[in-house]
């Protein structure tokens, strides 16, 4: 399989997550398919991994989550600056494992495949072909 293939695969599927992840909080996904299905919940959650964080912040933290994941998974789609935001993905990602690891304990970042998908965002931003990128034309 060719390389740009790849790559692509990777951009789609990372920003895909992202999307289908805020679509859940805003509660866009019935219930059978949700983890939150509201913002409340979400709220919750981002509460529970985030126990550090007095209550009048965590407003803030989800929203601050939900613009990343927004803005991450639009620059991924279209392809620009692939590698800056594909490291920034990995990042992001990677601390959403570590604390659902300190919180939760190892078994939910591995059953939800958090670490595989911080490890492909790192990968990502390894490939340096720009076939299909918008910033290539800049």
């Amino acid at each position: 399989m060719k390389i740009i293939y790849i790559k692509l695969f990777l951009r789609v599927s990372i920003a895909i997550g992202f999307i289908s992840a805020v679509a859940d909080r805003f509660g866009f996904w019935s219930k059978e398919n949700s983890a939150w299905g509201t913002w409340g919940n979400f709220l919750e959650y981002t509460k529970l991994l985030n126990p550090w964080a007095p209550e009048s912040i965590i407003n803030v933290i989800g929203i601050i989550a939900t613009l990343a994941e927004v803005l991450l998974s639009i620059f991924l789609l279209i392809g620009f600056k692939t590698s800056l935001f594909a490291k920034a993905s990995g990042v992001l990602l990677l601390i959403f494992g570590i604390s659902m690891t300190i919180t939760l304990g190892i078994k939910a970042p591995l059953d939800y495949s958090v670490f595989s998908a911080s490890a492909a965002a790192f990968g990502l931003s390894l490939i340096k072909e720009k076939y299909l990128e918008i910033d290539q034309l800049f």
